[in-house]
């Protein structure tokens, strides 16, 4: 079975030639609520495993200067994979410029070989979906050998010595963890974070259970209660309702400075009318663009001056 896949021009990473880790069946330590994949009992390992050798004959047909990144997934979970760290050496003997990146659910940094290994990497995503247990257990279904507080643990540890960058990836699900006393929680845990970029995202995909995800609108609501140091970036908009409000100079400022946007995100909140006073804004340098990881964001010219414990513009 054929472990590469792409490229799929991601908006978030660019041009990226995927490798499936696991592409018989799914594996996971997580049974997530909102997985596209068939529900599954959880595993703490891989049964399955495709060796080194194929991954790499089949990635040296695929790869060529056009690609961004090599994404190493699964229909799982990638850690889970046993040769990760001699995988990850023999890419970067043939990865030229090409980045590497890895999405996965943060569980398995608690053994020290992968929170090693992960270390190889030029970018790795992180998901982290609540705090408290009882919701971390509703939502992500974990393997019963696994403690939200130890993953936290070394999520934040990881954070302080990786020298690639690093994305937090949060998926909210309607009436689990988009409450007020979990955001707390979570925007406690992130200020303690070294990210490079922190997605908000939601169900955009038929989840494995009855689960729902929430609006864009919600979204942009949730993302105004995290510190604004933090570099947040409202990563779903699929189903996206325009709001097409009508924002002052001053309102456009004061929402920028709270929260750093994308042209996206502004064609859905602002009206037209208010668009054309962002430009002026723009052409009198009084808002600028600050380009963070194929993303391009507007901010207040005074936030680039002013000093806070997270530049939430930082690469």
């Amino acid at each position: 079975m054929n472990t590469i896949f792409g490229p799929i021009n991601s908006r978030r990473f660019g041009s990226s030639l995927g490798i499936d880790l696991s592409p018989s069946t799914k594996q996971c330590n997580f049974d997530c609520l909102y997985c596209e994949l068939a529900p599954m009992a959880t595993v703490a390992s891989q049964k399955e495993v495709v060796e080194v050798e194929q991954i790499i004959e089949e990635l040296k047909q695929h790869l060529n200067e056009k690609i961004d990144v090599i994404t190493l997934t699964a229909n799982g979970e990638p850690t889970l994979y046993p040769h990760l760290d001699q995988l990850i050496d023999e890419i970067n003997k043939i990865k030229g410029q090409t980045q590497t990146l890895i999405l996965t659910n943060s569980a398995s940094l608690t053994d020290n070989k992968v929170f090693n290994t992960l270390q190889k990497l030029d970018q790795v995503k992180l998901s982290l979906d609540a705090i408290s247990p009882d919701i971390f257990k509703k939502i992500d279904r974990p393997h019963e050998s696994i403690k939200i507080e130890d993953v936290v643990q070394k999520v934040q540890e990881f954070s302080k010595i990786y020298k690639g960058k690093l994305f937090i990836e949060i998926l909210f699900v309607h009436g689990l963890n988009d409450t007020k006393e979990e955001i707390h929680k979570l925007n406690h845990v992130l200020l303690n974070i070294n990210a490079t970029r922190i997605d908000l995202g939601t169900i955009d995909r038929p989840p494995a259970y009855d689960v729902v995800g929430i609006s864009y609108n919600e979204l942009h609501d949730i993302s105004l209660m995290f510190d604004k140091a933090l570099p947040i970036h409202i990563a779903s908009r699929n189903h996206a309702q325009p709001n097409n409000s009508s924002y002052t100079n001053e309102e456009i400022l004061n929402t920028l400075d709270k929260r750093p946007l994308t042209m996206d995100d502004i064609s859905l909140l602002f009206d037209e009318a208010s668009q054309k006073r962002l430009e002026k804004l723009i052409d009198t340098e009084k808002i600028v663009k600050k380009t963070v990881s194929n993303l391009e964001f507007f901010i207040p010219h005074a936030n680039i001056k002013r000093k806070h414990q997270k530049d939430p513009q930082s690469t």
